[in-house]
């Protein structure tokens, strides 16, 4: 056990800590069309790490209210917020590469200008380039349940994310998650709840019904016609 109180202190002190993820790289091949999406459109759309804290009013060439998804997968959905919302902006944060070629792919094709992409690991970009009370949402959909019980310390929700999130939400901001995996449901209504400066959105103090803002993916769509359910939470910052 290493008696470093944090990562941070361990690499000021020249040591290096395994933290847990909440996410496993699987780097599929990319295809020629998402490879060639990548070497168009990232010069333009592209954000790193590299370029530290972020003025979003410079990224977009405007001042409007900023969603940031974390992990959009293939990204049609949020491709498809951003073309339905042109008054705001979009940020999306995938670590898995083929995804982000899908999703520049779909920028492309829908000729949306308000999303930006980053290909990192979303707590990292959240420390490093995103300043605080700076986003109006931040949206996590479908992330990984990790079902077995020795694998729920890997769930990205959990307190310390939570708390790290809503030091970048503006006052009155959303913080907005979906699952289709009753038991994580549980677990983020119990730990959104439990944020002092969280106020949930549902007037059972429980799940929302899924707003007209985010589509359904065919993957949902899939799992309704089976019969599973679909579990929406909207805590506001205080």
């Amino acid at each position: 056990m290493s008696h470093f109180k944090s990562a941070e202190e361990a690499a000021a002190a020249g040591k290096y800590v395994r933290t847990v993820r909440s996410f496993v790289k699987r780097e599929g091949r990319l295809t020629k069309g998402q490879a060639a999406a990548i070497e168009r459109l990232w010069p333009s759309i592209g954000l790193t790490l590299e370029k530290g804290l972020l003025d979003l009013t410079a990224v977009f060439g405007r001042k409007a209210p900023v969603t940031l998804e974390i992990g959009f997968g293939m990204g049609h959905s949020l491709v498809e917020m951003a073309a339905n919302a042109p008054e705001r902006d979009f940020i999306g944060i995938e670590v898995h590469e083929p995804g982000v070629g899908t999703c520049l792919m779909a920028v492309e094709e829908a000729g949306v200008d308000n999303l930006r992409v980053f290909h990192e690991d979303a707590v990292e970009v959240l420390k490093h380039c995103i300043s605080d009370e700076s986003l109006n949402c931040v949206q996590i959909f479908f992330p990984d349940p990790w079902h077995k019980k020795r694998h729920h310390k890997r769930r990205i929700v959990q307190p310390e994310f939570v708390q790290l999130l809503t030091q970048k939400i503006e006052s009155g901001g959303i913080i907005h998650l979906a699952t289709d995996w009753e038991n994580y449901a549980e677990h983020m209504l119990e730990v959104l709840s439990s944020a002092a400066n969280l106020s949930n959105l549902s007037s059972s103090g429980s799940y929302v019904p899924r707003p007209d803002s985010r589509p359904k993916t065919k993957f949902e769509r899939r799992g309704e016609g089976k019969g599973h359910g679909v579990w929406d939470l909207q805590f506001q910052i205080k």
